[in-house]
């Protein structure tokens, strides 16, 4: 009888950690595929990228990455800037993706963003705006 016992403590134990086993492999490819829409962060050789826009990279890595992910269509406070120019219009505002109006925004700022006109002169907005054509 006590083998009986132990031999179903035994089978209800690995029934139990085979059960968890399986949950935490689910629970992990789940977190692996909603997290694909990051890339890993390409060297300005691997992007191709021309003198402008490497200078544009530089600046947008010193004032704008932390809070617009550049390869992601996702945001840390603001939204993310993949494929920016790539619609008609800017998915927050609903104004056109152009380049009069993503400088107007980078020199003005909007909502919680600060504006960058003080900061960016007219050749590093051309450097900036040639490095988020690229995204």
């Amino acid at each position: 009888m006590i083998k009986a016992i132990d031999s179903q403590r035994c089978h209800s134990f690995s029934d139990r950690w085979h059960s968890i086993t399986v949950f935490l492999a689910a629970f992990l490819a789940l977190a692996a595929l909603t997290a694909c829409d990051i890339e890993r962060r390409k060297s300005d050789a691997e992007l191709g990228l021309n003198p402008q826009q490497i200078s544009g990279r530089k600046l947008y890595d010193n004032y704008c990455d932390r809070c617009h992910r550049p390869y992601s269509t996702k945001g840390e406070k603001g939204p993310g800037l993949k494929g920016i120019f790539q619609h008609p219009y800017l998915p927050m505002s609903g104004l056109p993706a152009n380049d009069e109006r993503v400088s107007e925004i980078i020199r003005y700022g909007r909502h919680e963003m600060p504006g960058y006109s003080q900061t960016l002169d007219a050749q590093g907005m051309q450097d900036l705006l040639a490095y988020l054509h690229t995204l």
